[in-house]
């Protein structure tokens, strides 16, 4: 009997053939065209597995999917779907752990060398036929090399960023619920600290941390007034990590020297949202974990959960959520 697998997220015909090159036999697969939860309804409604990347799905949506037995999310952060509902319905939700770890670790590295050295102003500028050289920067620009780097959350994506990070020479703090042993920090040369104490010490703070109650607007006037003057702050994380109008208040005071981020509490972000103002910060649309050549391991993974539902088998336990 053929079941059907629903991509929640409107996504290009392009993936949608690349994705029904890797389907497990016995399913086919459609996907969104628009976005919000009357046209989630309608295409949820018949479907036994349901993929969601960066769309919301709320309870209201799953309780409009009768024949829903997996929940799958495109990803790792699980903060977009109503875990509570899924619970109650039977439903359960699967993620791709570790699968991104390597791109958003990489886009990290990005982001911090753009905010470091006015990369993205620069390109902006140019565009416009500007000719912007140091005396006409926003800011003073820093190298990576040998700075203090803090990394809030270090899972597999703080790690990997970690192992990035030893050929600039930096000295590497992490935080995380249950510290590492001495050789696994050995080996990533990197040491504990509390968040405290990398808000105080380093040049470089990166949020690579899911969105928990522990986590949820960690990031406030606080913390932000605890940072180095010259500080940058790295979200690839979630946007509900950092308080918004805090960080924006800071970095129009220059209490910080400059940010850089691909999440948001609002996503899409608004067109008029006072973060597309700021000279000292660099924004993009939540691109970290997006890469061509990540596409094929990722996706077998989901597929590979999705098909031993199908056979009546359980998630394997490091991708089960609920």
């Amino acid at each position: 009997m053929t079941e059907t697998v629903v991509v929640l997220d409107p996504i290009s015909e392009d993936s949608v053939t690349r994705l029904r090159a890797l389907l497990p036999p016995g399913l086919v697969l459609t996907h969104g065209t628009a976005r919000g939860d009357d046209h989630l309804k309608e295409i949820i409604a018949t479907a036994e597995y349901a993929i969601a990347g960066q769309v919301g799905v709320s309870g209201e949506v799953l309780r409009a999917a009768p024949r829903l037995k997996l929940l799958h999310k495109w990803g790792v952060g699980v903060d977009n779907l109503d875990l509570d509902t899924a619970r109650e319905l039977n439903i359960r939700v699967a993620r791709t752990t570790g699968s991104n770890a390597v791109p958003v670790a990489e886009f990290t590295l990005g982001l911090t060398l753009a905010a470091l050295r006015c990369i993205a102003f620069g390109h902006a500028e140019l565009k416009k036929g500007h000719w912007r050289t140091a005396t006409a920067m926003p800011m003073q620009t820093f190298m990576l090399s040998g700075k203090t780097v803090g990394i809030i959350g270090f899972g597999a994506i703080g790690q990997a960023f970690a192992r990035i990070l030893k050929g600039f020479g930096c000295t590497i703090l992490y935080s995380k619920r249950t510290p590492l042993s001495a050789a696994e920090e050995a080996d990533l040369g990197a040491r504990f600290a509390t968040v405290p104490e990398i808000l105080a010490q380093a040049d470089v703070i990166t949020l690579n941390c899911p969105l928990t109650p522990e986590t949820k607007n960690l990031i406030d006037h606080k913390a932000l007034a605890a940072m180095k003057k010259t500080a940058v702050l790295v979200n690839a994380a979630r946007g509900g990590v950092v308080v918004e109008d805090d960080l924006i208040e800071a970095l129009r005071s220059r209490t910080i020297h400059a940010a850089a981020m691909d999440v948001y509490e609002i996503e899409p972000l608004p067109p008029d949202s006072p973060l597309l103002t700021l000279d000292n910060l660099v924004v993009t649309p939540h691109l970290a974990a997006i890469a061509a050549d990540n596409f094929v391991k990722t996706v077998n993974q989901m597929f590979d959960n999705i098909a031993c539902v199908a056979r009546g088998e359980p998630v394997p336990e490091r991708d089960l959520v609920v």
